[in-house]
């Protein structure tokens, strides 16, 4: 036979009420006990009747320096100084020396030096350019009279200009003759014939001096219209 047990003292039924409740208590105790304060009873001072003994505060004013006093310029003295005394004190010079007419000096004579002669040099420009004798209308004409047209060339329809290089002796002959453009078929030699057979030209000049000269000429080559 089980025993039966009174609902009134059971106390499984009221273990959660009490659980709280120990909390509660808990939890206001550590409370109460962080926010307790205590205070020492050492009498409360009213400030309004202590005597005042601290001297009274002065006001010091900011100390203002005046300002430097401006520098002094002092005005050179000017002072006048005497003229020095120029003191004339004759100097005599006993050379014992004797000169003869010997031995007087020669007058000098200076003799230029002898120019050193210049290699034979050929020039390019000149002062007085080198010129067929009776100037350019009479080289064109030498050339008229003179220049062949090759037969070759007539046959293959060639025209130009043939530039030819040579150079103008001190003499005036034409030297070194050669072909710097040609056109071929025959007008190269043809050019260069008519130059070797010109007549002397009037020499070149540097300084008043006639001198070698290198120059170009062009010969035309056209057929007559």
């Amino acid at each position: 036979m089980e025993p039966k047990k009174n609902p009134k003292i059971d106390l499984s039924r009221q273990g959660g009420i009490l659980l709280n409740i120990g909390m509660a208590v808990s939890l206001l105790l550590v409370i109460v006990a962080f926010e307790w304060r205590s205070y020492d009873d050492s009498g409360l001072i009213d400030l309004g009747n202590v005597d005042d003994d601290f001297e009274d505060i002065l006001e010091i004013p900011p100390t203002e320096q005046p300002p430097p006093p401006p520098p002094k310029v002092q005005v050179p003295e000017i002072i006048e100084v005497p003229d020095e005394e120029e003191i004339e004190e004759e100097i005599k010079l006993e050379i014992d020396v004797e000169i003869n007419d010997d031995d007087a000096v020669k007058e000098i004579i200076i003799q230029e030096a002898p120019e050193e002669e210049k290699v034979d040099e050929i020039f390019t420009i000149v002062e007085e350019p080198a010129s067929f004798p009776g100037g350019i209308e009479a080289f064109y004409a030498y050339l008229n009279k003179e220049l062949k047209y090759p037969r070759q060339a007539q046959r293959m329809g060639i025209e130009g200009r043939v530039f030819i290089q040579f150079v103008v002796e001190r003499n005036g002959e034409l030297t070194d003759i050669k072909v710097v453009k040609g056109i071929g078929a025959g007008c190269d030699e043809a050019a260069m014939e008519v130059l070797k057979n010109s007549p002397k030209w009037k020499p070149g000049k540097q300084r008043g001096k006639p001198v070698r000269q290198k120059m170009v000429q062009n010969i035309l080559f056209k057929f007559a219209k």
